[in-house]
C-alpha cells in the first residue's frame, strides 16, 4: 500500500513497505534513498522505478510503485506539448503545484487521483470545481476508479 503525507517542513513523503521517496516542494527535488534526483535519468531502486524527463529545463517525474504510475509535475510554468502528454500518460496519481495555471494543466492529464501542493491549492481546487476535505495521509488503492478522479487536499503535518 501506498501513503502519501505532507510534513511540517514542506515535504510531500510517498511510502510503500518502509521505502520512502520525499519530494521537497520548496526546492523541486526529489529524493529516493538519499540519492537526490535532480538529472534526466532512468532509476530503479527497492523495486521503484523512476524515469526523469527533462522539458524546456524543467524535470518530470514518472514513478512506477507497487504497480500504480505516479507523476511528479514541479512546476505550473509550462506549455502542454504532444512530447510531455506522451511522457505523461496512464498517469494514475498526479502530484501537481496547485495553482489556477496548474488547474489548466490538469484537464490536459486524465489522472484518477490528483495531489495538488503549495500555498495556492485552493485556487487550483476552485478553478476545477472541488473542495474535499483535509486529511493527513491518503492511502492509495489497490484499484483505482477510472470514472472520476479524486481530489486529495493533504493538511501540514
Amino acid at each position: 500500500m501506498i501513503e502519501i503525507k505532507k510534513t511540517w517542513d514542506n515535504m510531500l513523503v510517498l511510502s510503500s513497505y518502509k521505502k520512502e521517496i520525499v519530494f521537497d516542494t520548496e526546492k523541486n527535488t526529489i529524493v529516493l534513498d538519499w540519492f537526490d534526483v535532480n538529472f534526466p535519468w532512468e532509476y530503479e531502486k527497492w523495486g521503484i522505478l523512476l524515469e526523469v524527463k527533462t522539458y524546456k529545463e524543467i524535470l518530470f517525474y514518472n514513478f512506477k510503485v507497487d504497480k500504480k504510475n505516479i507523476t511528479v509535475i514541479p512546476t505550473d510554468k509550462f506549455e502542454i506539448s504532444e512530447e510531455i502528454l506522451k511522457f505523461l500518460d496512464n498517469v494514475e496519481v498526479l502530484i501537481i503545484k496547485g495553482t489556477k495555471d496548474a488547474a489548466k494543466t490538469f484537464e490536459n492529464i486524465e489522472a484518477k487521483v490528483v495531489v495538488p501542493y503549495g500555498e495556492l491549492k485552493s485556487t487550483f481546487f476552485t478553478a476545477l470545481w472541488q473542495n474535499p476535505e483535509e486529511i493527513s495521509v491518503y492511502k492509495i488503492k489497490w484499484e483505482l476508479s477510472g470514472d472520476n478522479t479524486e481530489y486529495i487536499n493533504l493538511q501540514e503535518d
